[in-house]
């Protein structure tokens, strides 16, 4: 028994291998991204539902940016606080921005989806960027970064939404190492030519790609996913590309307790299971073959059965993935984590696993 659970222990750090250097090596070993502004008119599109205060802060940012032809969507999704009342005010302080107020649908109550609808369709310009009410670009050029890499063929671009650094925060640093991992798992996707995911913080497409698929109309009794989803459904290897130069990054308010990320986890993870086929199946592979790397050395060294065998694929396996993780990690501007790879990759890969078990007896709560 103990030598067919060390010949299923060499297949499984091959599958992680695999993972790591055949796929995420893509991105990891990519080279640093370069753009030249383009000069594409551009609809910056938020969405934002009892935001007020997060939108006083970042909506100027937004329109402080460096670029030639753009104007801001702002859309209230029927929110409670004075959300509708900043916008209105920035709506007269600023020419280009453009208010859509949403009211309370019976069909769509509190569906972001049918909001972002209504806000696209308002939109002027062929070309849309996204980002959330609660973050704010890293540069004045997060426009021209974003919008350079559309080209004739590529429209839709998948870009980068880091989480701002909260010092001597261990949970900071697992929400920041779970993005980074996110976004090196649909970077690399994309790369090798299957794109399956792009997060709404940063996310820009075509106003026809959005059309040619009819919107959100196949998943919208799926309260998330406008972002994931629609890029699963949308995307293909002729049409997408990625951003990951650091003046594309947006950055965003990191939750502050266990709580309330992991009911924002609980969202995310509901959502991929919605994903096309091939999708679930790779992303499964991956996180099973991630726990059964940590599980089947516990069986083989309790036994001391080769364990300088198992000692070495142990070893083996961490320099490669600490390697690509660190190499991605240069890239997206998140370093300081990397330090902390292994204990930052256990305690996320027993979360991800509680999250599976909880969501599997009971559904999260969406938008708000």
């Amino acid at each position: 028994m103990l030598i067919l659970i060390l010949y299923f222990f060499i297949f499984i750090v091959s599958v992680q291998i695999l993972y790591y250097l055949g796929v995420f090596g893509k991105f990891a070993f990519a080279k640093v991204q370069k753009f030249t502004p383009k000069r594409i008119p551009i609809s910056v599109i938020v969405c934002a539902k009892n935001e007020e205060e997060n939108i006083v802060n970042f909506i100027p940012l937004l329109a402080e940016q460096n670029y030639p032809d753009f104007e801001i969507v702002l859309i209230d999704d029927a929110s409670s606080d004075a959300t509708l009342d900043i916008f209105e005010g920035f709506e007269k302080q600023y020419s280009n921005v453009r208010l859509v107020k949403v009211e309370n649908n019976e069909a769509f109550w509190g569906n972001k989806k049918y909001a972002l609808t209504l806000g696209i369709k308002a939109a002027k310009k062929e070309y849309l960027l996204f980002t959330d009410a609660d973050c704010y670009p890293t540069s004045k050029e997060w426009i021209t970064a974003m919008s350079s890499q559309f080209t004739m063929q590529k429209t839709i671009v998948l870009g980068y939404g880091k989480y701002e650094k909260i010092p001597n925060s261990f949970l900071n640093k697992i929400i920041r190492f779970e993005t980074l991992l996110t976004a090196i798992q649909y970077f690399s996707w994309a790369k090798i030519g299957h794109p399956y995911m792009g997060v709404g913080r940063n996310l820009a497409y075509k106003k026809e790609e959005f059309f040619s698929v009819n919107g959100f109309i196949e998943h919208m009794q799926i309260r998330s996913g406008d972002d994931d989803l629609f890029v699963n459904q949308a995307a293909k290897a002729k049409n997408t590309t990625i951003a990951y130069s650091p003046e594309s990054f947006t950055v965003s308010k990191p939750k502050t307790s266990f709580k309330d990320w992991w009911i924002q986890k609980r969202r995310h993870v509901a959502t991929a299971n919605y994903y096309k086929p091939f999708d679930k199946l790779q992303l499964g592979a991956f996180y099973c073959s991630q726990l059964l790397f940590v599980l089947l050395p516990i069986v083989l060294l309790s036994f001391q059965f080769q364990w300088i065998l198992v000692l070495c694929l142990i070893v083996l396996r961490y320099i490669i993935t600490w390697i690509i993780v660190g190499f991605s990690a240069g890239k997206l501007k998140e370093k300081d984590v990397v330090y902390w790879y292994p204990i930052l990759e256990l305690v996320l890969l027993f979360t991800q696993i509680n999250i599976f078990i909880t969501n599997t007896f009971s559904k999260p709560v969406h938008w708000k």
